[in-house]
């Protein structure tokens, strides 16, 4: 509980001396471009609020050391993770590091974690596949890609005030309550910290956007989203692999999606901003053309949509997480559900429930 009240309140505090010191920092920190196909921001806003996180993280597990001197794995995952964060963290001060870069550093942190904690995708629960797993450098391969998709999944998500946040700290409670369910005290100190190191964050961003996740903060907990959920797994051969895949459904299918719609729809480099984005097309499609008197503006009101999307995925791996059949299951109707929704709105046919 220390370790919970040590990462939020840290991450508070300094999140609000970035945003009340902004004027020291701005030239470097602030984003500044107003005009990409992904900025509906109208001032120049900090997009350093990755610190904030780390922060919180590094205040949580330096408490936990003092008090139980146990934290081994907890520090080596937290110095895992510092070449995803500093690759980020650099981007969000330089705005030249490309994405081919970010994923190469962050690829570090993954085999990091691999040879340094254990962690690795050992099964997809299905015998005519997991035969390649028993191979070790197919099973490294894979989970480099996994962590590394997801940490970039994360970037690409955080596109308005609260949505990549919020995504995390719900995902991150539903990891704690499995380990809770397990009794893994590491998984759920772990899961709890970074979602409170995020909530002391959240506070700024939602929904006024006085500050933003930057690269640093969105790979970070891409970063340590995806570790958890392959290390959970790992630990306790009763959750079934898919559950993995399962709790992170929404960033995986926005992130796979892209790759489809840039590189084999539009013939162009994946990598590469867009503005069709699933949460972009809920933004000018549904919230746009209205007129809001309230601070809750059509950027602020864009998340909520998200939330229930990642929920309908994560709820279902969280009640099943033992049964791969389920999950399949539940795997392939999120993807059709989320294929209908998304041509539906990018055809003007916007389903009538969700004009709120």
């Amino acid at each position: 509980m220390s370790g919970l009240i040590a990462a939020f309140l840290t991450s508070f505090v300094i999140t609000l001396l970035i945003i009340r010191f902004k004027h020291l920092h701005e030239q470097f920190s602030a984003d500044s471009n107003l005009d990409g196909p992904q900025k509906f921001h109208l001032i120049a806003v900090p997009r350093i609020g990755g610190i904030s996180i780390a922060a919180g993280l590094f205040a949580a597990i330096l408490i936990r050391t003092f008090d139980l001197g146990l934290a081994s794995s907890e520090i080596i995952l937290l110095a895992c993770a510092i070449p995803t964060f500093t690759i980020g963290l650099t981007e969000d001060l330089t705005k030249k590091i490309s994405v081919r870069q970010r994923l190469l550093f962050t690829a570090i942190s993954a085999v990091c974690v691999i040879y340094l904690l254990g962690v690795k995708v050992n099964s997809l629960g299905i015998p005519v596949i997991d035969f390649l797993f028993a191979i070790p450098f197919f099973s490294i391969v894979f989970t480099i890609v996994a962590i590394t998709g997801l940490a970039n999944a994360y970037n690409i998500i955080d596109g308005f005030n609260g949505l990549a946040s919020m995504v995390g700290i719900i995902t991150l409670l539903a990891l704690a309550y499995i380990g809770y369910v397990l009794g893994d005290t590491t998984m759920i100190f772990l899961s709890l910290v970074m979602a409170g190191a995020i909530l002391g964050f959240f506070i700024w961003n939602y929904p006024r956007g006085l500050i933003f996740l930057g690269d640093g903060g969105a790979y970070l907990i891409g970063f340590w989203i995806a570790t958890l959920s392959i290390w959970l797994c790992a630990r306790h051969s009763e959750i079934s692999p898919w559950f993995a895949l399962l709790i992170n459904g929404y960033p995986i299918m926005e992130t796979l999606f892209t790759i489809y719609r840039r590189k084999i729809h539009q013939n162009k480099n994946p990598g590469a901003p867009d503005g069709i984005h699933f949460h972009t097309l809920i933004y000018r499609r549904i919230l746009q053309a209205k007129h809001f008197d309230s601070a809750l503006s059509a950027n602020a009101r864009t998340a909520p949509y998200l939330w229930i999307l990642a929920g309908l995925s994560i709820t279902p791996a969280v009640l099943w997480w033992q049964s791969t059949p389920i999950l399949v299951s539940a795997c392939i109707l999120f993807i059709i559900s989320y294929v209908w929704i998304y041509s539906k709105i990018v055809r003007f046919k916007t389903p009538s429930w969700m004009h709120l």
